[in-house]
């Protein structure tokens, strides 16, 4: 078995390792004048993968076939706000991934127009 494939692999899990360290988690804490102390937290989604296949030759030579890619994602999901020794989790909201869920979101802003439209309408 040709050792090109491992190495392949083994080169791309350096290069994620590279990318993606604590402070891709976890971010740097941001001072505020105010003394308020904002942390950055995130979601970090790795993937890879890799194929290959000697190849016989007349040749003699073995020869090889192969490749690999990988890949990094980094969702902000959240930041923790720290002020007077207390700690706040703001949330990011995921966005909607379907007509429904988009639906649902522009629910209460659409009943909260409507409902200030027949007040006007009411009131004139």
């Amino acid at each position: 078995m040709s050792q090109k494939l491992p190495n392949m692999l083994e080169s791309t899990l350096q290069k994620i390792r590279e990318m993606v360290d604590v402070n891709s988690v976890v971010g740097t804490p941001i001072q505020t004048p105010d003394g308020v102390t904002i942390i950055p937290v995130s979601r970090v989604s790795v993937g890879f993968g890799g194929g290959g296949s000697d190849f016989s030759s007349k040749t003699g030579e073995n020869p090889f076939g192969g490749g690999c890619g990988g890949g990094v994602k980094v969702s902000p999901i959240c930041f923790l706000v720290v002020k007077d020794g207390n700690v706040r989790m703001l949330s990011i909201p995921e966005p909607a991934n379907s007509t429904t869920e988009r639906i649902v979101e522009m629910l209460p802003d659409t009943l909260d127009k409507l409902t200030a439209y027949l007040d006007a309408k009411k009131n004139a």
